[in-house]
């Protein structure tokens, strides 16, 4: 299990999402059994939002400025999905990373289908 502190030291840059995978079905509705791999293969996945990046950067130019002096302070608009999210994604425009043992989809913000917010997951 991956404690709070080692996915602290992640930072998701940009529009994209770090999510959880969810556990893919052992078998069908009908009782038999999938060998594995079979969910992964699907075109759409989903998982539980871990982490968010900052959003998509605004520029910020005014009159006043020049604008080609760089600036320590970037404004960002923020994402729709927030940490505990179930997202309901396409899976062909992640990228799958690994982090102390635990597989980890990197999504971008386009990507992402659906969200199921459950206000009180994480209470």
């Amino acid at each position: 299990m991956v404690e709070i502190k080692d996915i602290d030291k992640l930072v998701v840059v940009g529009d994209r999402v770090l999510v959880k995978p969810t556990l893919p079905k052992e078998r069908t509705q009908s009782g038999l059994f999938l060998p594995p791999g079979v969910e992964e293969k699907h075109k759409i996945q989903s998982g539980y939002v871990v982490k968010v990046g900052p959003g998509y950067p605004i520029p910020t130019v005014s009159d006043a400025e020049e604008h080609w002096k760089k600036k320590d302070d970037a404004t960002y608009f923020p994402l729709q999905a927030k940490v505990g999210d179930l997202a309901v994604f396409v899976q062909e425009n992640t990228y799958e990373v690994e982090f102390n043992g635990d597989r980890y989809l990197i999504v971008p913000q386009n990507a992402i289908l659906l969200l199921q917010r459950d206000e009180g997951l994480f209470d």
